[in-house]
């Protein structure tokens, strides 16, 4: 993958975005219906897009906010939703647009209060996955004050994105058959003009009295002594620096700091909608992407003044790990943390499995052999992992983007969305208790299972690759070798559920590839790995780039250096 001259470098003043302008074409931009592009459209984490595209704009959120209404009379959900929005520009004015649909749809909100009186107040991913969760966990699946929650976010995209998330009683990211409904409902909505919508005039400070106002930071943060041990932290005195990347997680942070009184140093306390305080990211755009070295610039160059440093994306659902060595690889650290979680929680069942995506590293595999651990291998998403983990046949579930969540001490449920905050302060549990920071049990980890080789590149394809890419069958790959190496498995199911994978991955005895095609942008990804060498895992992904292009009958190619 081609890495831009400016990667890693500082954002020029004339990069950031135009806040007004922005908003201004949130309201005054109405969506064309004509154009696919401009429909509600949920992906692996919600509808995300861009108000001067006509993909992110006003209507949009009325539509999507009067079908979650729609869904939860439907579905017999009375109970509050909690409603929780990132730092983006268009967060804000989407958040008023939810409430204010909501509202007049007699639907109970509960709201962050703002720490001053100029914002409402952010809430992270995390934040309301657990929220919904306490809520909810002395209810039956069928009691009708069940709650569940929406957050208003496009988690790291650009500074230009917006988007929206709903999380049904479950906590977790709605699954497909949801989802699918709700963007349907949402579409017809719009295609009438969206004349039927029930609406609200709020304010700040006039706010509906369905809308409530709640603290939680503090219930938050107070329950983390729970599923992290806290006290050691604290006692170890290690030094912990943080970067919220502008984000969510900031007044979070800083009520971790001080509710715990740890040894931290929030390495910028500041909300910028610009994000101009941000290094650019491989591609030269601005990305507040916590698992990439060059959005992450700023903090690994202070990695020597501190013991362990780390991030969060704007929604606090991933995390990023900074050692003295730099930042890990996102698949490195969730085999670390896979280990050390369960050698060091005696409470949890030894039959919990170990949720895995089927794009994330062989690592983690040779680590859960290694323990005696069985792998639960799901298609690309944290929807997938929400049954396993309310079920509590799962204790850990985490994806190579660095999205991961798993069970407290005593295996109860904590969260079934992604969590970026415990992750992190995992790292400085496991830091002060054993005094081995998570880099180096990865290094002990490649000398025990060999060292790993792993990538993913991005090619652009026209809407007749992709959905050809995402009906492939076994039968589609004739080659019996990888790489040099015998084809031991042809999967299009994901191995753990059964559930399709919307591609195909092929996998030898030491390297291995998935193809998927985006359902939100136009190009398909290769994953690949080779636990041989760099050489073999480009021999990898030159003989899956050859795959795609003769089962698609296209002539794309892969952009490498």
């Amino acid at each position: 993958m081609a890495i831009h001259e400016n990667a890693g470098h500082k954002v020029n003043l004339d990069d950031r975005i135009n806040v007004a302008r922005l908003i201004t074409d949130y309201y005054a931009i109405k969506p064309d219906m004509t154009d696919s592009s401009c429909r509600v459209s949920f992906g692996t984490s919600g509808h995300r897009g861009v108000a001067s595209r006509g993909s992110f704009n006003e209507m949009h959120i009325v539509a999507i906010s009067q079908a979650v209404a729609e869904y939860r009379k439907k579905e017999n959900i009375n109970g509050p939703l909690f409603l929780g929005m990132d730092s983006h520009a268009l967060s804000e004015p989407a958040f008023v647009t939810a409430i204010e649909v909501l509202a007049a749809n007699d639907v109970e909100v509960v709201i962050q209060a703002g720490i001053d009186k100029g914002h409402y107040g952010y809430t992270p991913t995390p934040v309301i996955s657990h929220a919904i969760l306490s809520h909810n966990a002395k209810l039956s699946d069928a009691d009708p004050s069940r709650s569940d929650g929406i957050v208003i976010t496009p988690s790291h995209n650009p500074p230009i994105y917006g988007g929206f998330k709903y999380n049904p009683p479950t906590g977790g990211p709605a699954d497909t058959a949801i989802t699918k409904w709700i963007e349907a409902r949402a579409n017809d909505i719009l295609a009438q003009g969206a004349q039927n919508v029930r609406r609200v005039a709020v304010s700040h400070d006039n706010m509906p009295p369905s809308v409530h106002t709640t603290d939680y930071v503090t219930s938050y943060v107070a329950d983390l002594q729970n599923i992290i041990d806290m006290t050691a932290i604290a006692q170890s005195g290690i030094k912990l620096g943080v970067h919220p990347l502008g984000g969510s997680t900031l007044d979070f942070w800083n009520a971790i700091a001080d509710t715990y009184k740890l040894n931290m140093t929030n390495t910028y306390p500041h909300i910028d909608h610009t994000f101009g305080f941000m290094t650019y990211d491989h591609d030269g755009k601005i990305r507040m992407d916590c698992s990439s070295p060059y959005a992450m610039a700023s903090l690994i160059a202070l990695k020597d003044s501190f013991d362990l440093g780390f991030g969060n994306d704007p929604d606090g659902d991933r995390h990023g790990i900074v050692a003295k060595s730099g930042l890990m690889n996102p698949n490195h650290y969730l085999a670390v943390m896979i280990e050390y979680l369960y050698e060091s929680r005696s409470a949890w069942s030894k039959s919990l499995k170990v949720g895995k995506t089927l794009v994330s590293s062989a690592l983690i595999d040779r680590v859960c052999a290694g323990i005696g651990r069985d792998v639960y291998e799901v298609p690309v998403g944290f929807k997938w992992f929400v049954e396993g983990l309310f079920g509590k046949f799962l204790g850990f579930g985490g994806e190579e983007s660095a999205g991961a969540s798993f069970l407290r001490f005593d295996g109860g449920l904590w969260s079934t969305d992604k969590d970026g905050i415990i992750p992190c302060l995992l790292a400085a549990e496991m830091t002060a208790k054993t005094g081995i920071d998570p880099a180096a049990r990865h290094e002990a980890h490649e000398r025990r299972f060999g060292k790993s080789y792993y990538g993913r590149v991005e090619t652009a394809a026209p809407a007749s690759v992709r959905q050809k890419l995402g009906k492939l069958s076994p039968s589609d790959i004739t080659a019996d070798t990888l790489a040099g190496e015998p084809v031991v498995s042809i999967l299009t199911n994901a191995p753990g559920n059964h559930a399709p994978i919307g591609g195909l991955k092929v996998c030898s005895q030491n390297g291995w590839f998935a193809v998927r095609p985006s359902g939100t942008e136009d190009i398909y990804k290769i994953y690949a790995e080779s636990f041989k060498s760099e050489d073999h895992l480009h021999e990898i992904e030159r003989q899956a780039d050859d795959i795609v292009a003769r089962v698609t009958n296209s002539n794309a190619s892969i952009d490498r250096e």
